[in-house]
């Protein structure tokens, strides 16, 4: 069952402007699905760089490679392209030779200055994550929603994530093995060899620490202390698992330096299924930190970037989206709250936003006023549909 997702329309419009474009995300995630799924309509081949003839013949001689697989078709799919030696410096070949290349990368490699330098002007790039609420509901075939059927819908996805095959995937405990057999293979594979990690197993130590502490600021200090690695070795590990699409940071957000203080990121996993899995966390029902790092994965998967904000007086606010110059304050909430607390009125008494957004995973909408800033309280899928909206049409 192919499942359409929400890049597409971007896509297709990139697709006629560029000679390559590059779809990046995590291992299974979808990426080569989906540009098969739309080349179906083209003269397309499809090449796989982990076949050794295929990669021998890219890195030693690209004109040869050209000639043996590039010489009768529209599109060219080329998977995993980015471990081959001098990748960006062959494809602008290719590209400039008039070839049209749809790429897909696992890793953050792509867009290193080795390969993403040779292809200014060639190459437009968009991330597919695992699938959002919206794309869940729709593998689902779940049309008309009650507010049941949605925070039963939301459950599964908090707890079992959104990798395609673990949602089309009916068996729980099938599930989880998909989830542990993923694991492995983006920790053996995509993070250990790709970044020469040898030291496998305070990979998977660090990766559970993560796991557990989802949500707090992250110390290198405090890590290394906790698991007898080095400074070095944490921020290491770190930038290996962001750039392998397993881990996202959150960084802080402050104009008013005398007041917030904090420069200590939030670490938070791209898909809860996958945290759940390694933290051995699958509960009848979300905790307040997992439902947490649930909105901040949805919200990264509609296309922002997020900020969080802590002030000397311990005033906090989960997330900061900064979108077209405004900014949009959002707290998460397990059962929507009847009043709006102290800490969002502080950041709207110091900011003066138009609108706050206050997601809960049960409760009921409604739209309180605080000075001049309406606070939406609703859930995560009208709240991803309001902030899609300008500003003078939102809803909740």
């Amino acid at each position: 069952m192919y499942i359409e997702r929400e890049i597409k329309e971007k896509f297709e419009k990139i697709a006629k402007a560029y000679s390559v474009v590059a779809i990046v995300g995590a291992r299974q995630s979808g990426k080569t699905t989906f540009l098969k799924e739309h080349s179906k309509s083209i003269n397309s081949s499809y090449l796989l760089f982990d076949d050794p003839d295929i990669r021998f013949l890219f890195e030693e001689d690209i004109k040869k490679f050209e000639k043996q697989y590039l010489e009768s078709f529209n599109v060219y799919i080329l998977d995993e392209v980015q471990y081959c030696k001098g990748a960006g410096r062959n494809l602008k070949y290719l590209a400039d030779n008039g070839k049209k290349m749809w790429i897909t990368s696992s890793s953050e490699l792509i867009l290193s200055k080795e390969v993403l330098s040779y292809l200014v002007g060639r190459v437009s790039i968009l991330k597919l994550y695992p699938l959002s609420i919206q794309e869940f509901l729709n593998a689902k075939g779940q049309k008309e929603l009650t507010k049941q059927i949605l925070e039963r819908n939301i459950w599964e996805h908090i707890t079992f994530g959104g990798y395609p095959k673990v949602v089309l995937s009916a068996d729980i405990e099938l599930k989880k093995t998909i989830l542990r057999d993923l694991y492995q293979t983006m920790v053996l594979k995509d993070i250990a060899n790709t970044f020469s990690i040898e030291d496998i197993n305070s990979l998977e130590e660090f990766t559970k620490y993560l796991s557990i502490n989802i949500g707090n600021l992250i110390s290198y200090e405090e890590v290394s202390n906790s698991l007898k690695i080095s400074f070095q070795t944490a921020k290491k590990y770190l930038n290996a698992m962001e750039k392998s699409y397993l881990i996202v940071r959150v960084p802080p957000f402050y104009k008013n330096k005398t007041k917030e203080i904090t420069k200590q990121p939030k670490i938070y996993f791209i898909d809860t299924g996958l945290r759940n899995l390694i933290a051995k966390s699958f509960n009848s029902e979300p905790d307040g930190k997992t439902f947490e790092n649930y909105v901040a994965s949805e919200i990264i998967k509609a296309g922002f970037e997020l900020k969080h904000w802590r002030t000397k007086s311990k005033a906090e606010v989960d997330f900061i989206i900064e979108k077209e110059g405004e900014l949009i304050p959002v707290e998460v909430k397990l059962n929507s709250p009847h009043k709006i607390e102290r800490s969002l009125r502080a950041f709207i008494e110091a900011y003066k936003p138009k609108r706050a957004f206050i997601i809960y995973y049960k409760g009921e909408n409604k739209t309180l006023q605080a000075d001049n800033c309406k606070v939406f309280f609703t859930d995560i899928l009208n709240f991803k549909k309001s902030i899609s909206k300008k500003r003078c049409a939102t809803t909740a």
